[in-house]
C-alpha cells in the first residue's frame, strides 16, 4: 500500500525536490544532491534573517575560498531562484554554501536520516512531478511547485524546524494534473 504522508520538517524536503529539480536540468547526481542542500540552507537564513532567528550577514560569494578546500568559487547554479556558489571538484561542480563545499555522501545521510524508510517513494513522487514538465519550464515554477506540496507547519517563529505531514498523494495529483495539461497544450 502506498504511503499517503511522511512527518517531516521543510528542508529536507526542499533539499530533496531541489535536487530532484537540478537533476531534471541536467546535473549529474552528486551535483544535484549538493545543490539542494545548499538551496534549502539559502533558504532558511534567509527565512532565519526575516524572523529574527539570525543576523543579518555576508553571504557567501563567488570568488571566496570555502572552508575545507583551498579552491575559490569558480561560479554560480541559478536553481529555484537561489544563486548557488560552486566549486570545481574531482566528482564535479558542488556547491558551497555557507563557506564550505557541500559533500554528496553527506547529503545522501541526511535524507535518509530525515525521510527514514519513506525515502525511495518520496523520491519517486517527486521525480514523477519533475518529469510532468519540460526542464525550461520546471526552471521558471520549482519553487512555487513546492510551496504547493511542502509540509504545513506554523506561520513564524513556532514554525521554525517543526515537522509537518508531506502529502505524498498531492505530490501525485500534481504531477497527474501536469501531465493531463501538458498532454492537451500537445506537450
Amino acid at each position: 500500500m502506498p504511503t499517503k504522508s511522511v512527518l517531516v520538517n521543510r528542508s529536507p524536503v526542499l533539499t530533496l525536490w531541489a535536487s530532484i529539480v537540478a537533476e531534471r536540468l541536467g546535473y549529474a547526481r552528486p551535483t544535484a544532491l549538493t545543490l539542494g542542500k545548499a538551496v534549502a540552507g539559502l533558504n532558511a537564513q534567509s527565512k532565519g534573517r526575516r524572523l529574527g532567528i539570525y543576523e543579518e550577514g555576508p553571504a557567501t560569494s563567488p570568488g571566496r575560498t570555502p572552508k575545507k578546500s583551498s579552491k575559490a568559487v569558480s561560479g554560480t547554479v541559478l536553481l529555484l531562484g537561489r544563486a548557488v556558489p560552486v566549486v570545481k571538484a574531482p566528482e564535479g561542480l558542488l556547491a558551497a554554501a555557507n563557506n564550505r563545499i557541500e559533500s554528496p555522501d553527506s547529503v545522501r545521510r541526511y535524507l535518509e536520516q530525515k525521510f527514514g524508510a519513506a525515502l525511495a517513494e518520496v523520491e519517486a513522487a517527486m521525480r514523477a512531478l519533475a518529469k510532468a514538465y519540460p526542464p525550461q519550464r520546471l526552471e521558471s515554477i520549482g519553487f512555487s511547485l513546492y510551496e504547493e506540496f511542502r509540509p504545513e507547519v506554523p506561520r513564524g517563529v513556532k514554525g521554525w524546524g517543526a515537522k509537518g505531514r508531506l502529502d505524498l498523494n498531492r505530490l501525485r495529483e500534481l504531477a497527474r494534473s501536469a501531465r493531463t495539461t501538458n498532454h492537451e497544450q500537445g506537450g
